[in-house]
């Protein structure tokens, strides 16, 4: 299974640089960091392909502050947290942000997996 991630900045029109996140499972009642990156030249973070991921509840924290802070404008949303449920061990996530100061919009959805499984 691989999860890709993707943000968007919603403000200017492009991919957002340099977005820090970290990608987290559910542990009982908490959550233990499973990967730690950042958005490359084109907003995606695909580190995580390398990562010998399970079913299970995950949460991606994105750092909106620190990017929208290194543009020199301050945010209402510090962080942005996306929890999801992965159910095909297949399968491969796309979970995409577009970010803006004041607003944020997330899609979660599914592409080939490795082995060719929808």
């Amino acid at each position: 299974m691989r999860i890709v991630a993707q943000v968007l900045d919603g403000t200017y029109g492009k991919p957002a640089v340099g977005v820090r996140a970290r990608l987290a499972r559910a542990s009982g009642d908490d959550w233990t960091t499973v990967a730690e990156a950042e958005t490359s030249s084109d907003g995606r973070i695909e580190d995580w392909d390398s990562l010998h991921l399970e079913r299970g509840l995950y949460r991606i924290v994105f750092d909106s502050d620190s990017y929208f802070s290194g543009l020199g404008v301050t945010t209402a949303y510090p962080e942005v947290s996306v929890i999801f449920r992965t159910e095909d061990q297949y399968a491969a996530f796309q979970v995409q942000v577009i970010l803006a100061p004041y607003s944020y919009s997330t899609y979660f959805g599914t592409t080939e997996g490795p082995s060719g499984h929808p």
